[in-house]
């Protein structure tokens, strides 16, 4: 994982071995989550603009969507929700939305824009 993006997660009270190893399972499991109308996750979309770990495993995390008038706005942090919360070890979770600032095609991983041609 890229420096820029392990620094959207914090977690002060775990070791750098715990948070590392930890985030790396809610990467994984963020990367289960798929923008319907683009076929690539929301993690490599650059959706995901925060994720907070409290000490006991407690996540929030702050996202987005390419279009406030997205389709599946409504069903999205839910989506998020169920794919984090089957991380092993996993305390309480909550998502959410926000327009500030809006997503742009920048955020997208250099894997995300070669998936759909954007080079």
């Amino acid at each position: 994982m890229s420096e820029a993006l392990k620094a959207d997660f914090a977690a002060p009270g775990l070791s750098p071995q715990e948070l590392d190893e930890f985030t790396s399972k809610l990467v994984i499991a963020l990367k289960t989550v798929f923008d319907p109308e683009i076929p690539v996750d929301i993690y490599e979309l650059g959706l995901i603009y925060k994720v907070d770990v409290a000490d006991n495993k407690d996540v929030t995390v702050d996202m987005t969507l390419t279009a406030p008038n997205c389709p599946v706005a409504g069903e999205m942090p839910g989506m998020v929700k169920a794919a984090v919360e089957k991380v092993e070890g996993i305390g309480q979770v909550a998502v959410n939305m926000t327009f500030d600032p809006p997503w742009t095609p920048d955020r997208m991983s250099e894997e995300a824009k070669l998936e759909l041609n954007m080079f």
